[in-house]
């Protein structure tokens, strides 16, 4: 499955008990999303985007929030002067899901990227 396609996806609430993606399989995800993404410790997503002002920064981070709120998946976002750091997982089980590669598919999309 293509990032684009992943973008198109909608996140499912997670209950609980799921258990997160890891090992070879995490690596596997990983590969369709567009670069610059980073596991930390097999359980975040990290990606910083860059942008040429603050004014640009704030926009793309009023818009993410839109997405997370509409797929009911909050990211944790940093704002800073031409600069935005996401750092996405699915907190009920502290770990990455399909949702969490799906919101970054939709973070890269909304990046133009």
């Amino acid at each position: 499955m293509e990032a684009c396609s992943l973008a198109d996806k909608k996140c499912v609430p997670c209950q609980g008990g799921v258990p997160p993606i890891t090992g070879v399989a995490l690596q596997e995800w990983l590969g369709r999303l567009g670069g610059g993404w980073e596991i930390e410790e097999e359980r975040r997503l990290r990606k910083t985007y860059r942008f040429r002002n603050f004014r640009e920064a704030l926009a793309y981070t009023n818009a993410l929030g839109e997405i997370a709120e509409a797929e009911q998946h909050h990211p944790e976002i940093t704002l800073s002067w031409g600069r935005v750091s996401v750092r996405i997982w699915t907190h009920k089980i502290n770990g990455l899901t399909e949702s969490d590669f799906v919101l970054a598919a939709k973070a890269d999309r909304l990046a133009g990227m």
